[in-house]
């Protein structure tokens, strides 16, 4: 969040507003230093993986009570929170397709064993869309005409431009809101899409973020603004930084003990053979978990 004084920290859920502080960031109007905790490995993993893994159910559960066992499902995106959702799917015995632009998440989809495919190839046929890419009119009118009848259309990315909700306004189409967050969108030929939030988070729209994530989140932020202010002059300049290593791996350590979970300690020998630090940080910048 962007405040008046000295310090920026970026909340987990901005999106499209992050990309906006590294543009201004490059075009030298960013005012003050800017802490990237969208990209932090805990928020990637805690907030997006394992949290959408359990919320896309329970968003998709408690708003139209379906049976996923042999259901089609197309997710869009592979990142973090599209592993999450089609692991979840997958689970239940739901039939899951993919669609990707990158090569390495299609790659990654295609060894966990789902297929990857164009979103036209299978419009028709899927009875759940989900969105998961962060970007926008990855859901246009034209799939939307489509879609087979009370096929399950809701996002579970950045933010509410993924489906284009805005195509969908138009006289001859009937809005009908059958209960909260739920709507059937009404085709003149009786053909109906169930669109769920209007095309908002269904994740923050639809069902509960757990208590557990929510403090893996609030502490990466907390540890952010602490990082920034107690910094010395001159470490942070006015540009976005990424999370420090070692400040990941503290909220890390901070949530282990709810398992009862115990770290093997490394000698001093062993320190000295990998070269690292006994406290840490135990991976390099580029490592990805």
């Amino acid at each position: 969040m962007i405040s008046g004084g000295a310090l920026t920290a970026v909340s987990t859920w901005m999106g499209g507003r992050l990309t906006w502080l590294y543009q201004l960031s490059k075009a030298g109007k960013l005012c003050v230093p800017a802490m990237n905790v969208n990209d932090s490995v805990t928020k990637q993993k805690f907030d997006n993986l394992y949290c959408c893994r359990e919320s896309i159910l329970d968003g998709l559960k408690r708003t139209t009570d379906v049976m996923f066992g042999g259901k089609q499902v197309v997710v869009c995106g592979y990142g973090e929170v599209g592993k999450g959702c089609c692991a979840a799917l997958k689970a239940l015995g739901a039939i899951v397709y993919i669609t990707e632009i990158d090569p390495i998440c299609a790659l990654q989809a295609c060894m966990d064993g789902f297929r990857v495919v164009k979103l036209n190839e299978v419009i028709r046929q899927v009875d759940v869309v989900i969105t998961c890419t962060g970007n926008k009119n990855v859901v246009t009118r034209e799939h939307l005409d489509r879609m087979k009848n009370s096929c399950i259309v809701c996002n579970m990315g950045h933010s509410n431009t993924e489906i284009d909700v805005t195509s969908l306004r138009t006289p001859e189409l009937t809005w009908e809101r059958v209960r909260s967050q739920v709507d059937h969108v009404i085709w003149p030929d009786g053909k109906r899409v169930v669109l769920l939030a209007e095309g908002r988070l269904l994740n923050l729209s639809c069902s509960t973020v757990p208590t557990f994530v929510l403090s893996i989140t609030a502490t990466t932020q907390a540890l952010a603004l602490i990082e920034l202010y107690n910094a010395p002059e001159g470490r942070y300049k006015q540009d976005v930084y990424l999370l420090p290593k070692k400040m990941d791996e503290y909220v890390a350590s901070l949530h282990l003990p709810s398992f009862d979970a115990h770290l093997t300690e490394l000698t001093d020998d062993q320190a000295k053979y990998l070269g690292l630090n006994k406290n840490g940080p135990f991976k390099p910048n580029y490592y990805r978990y």
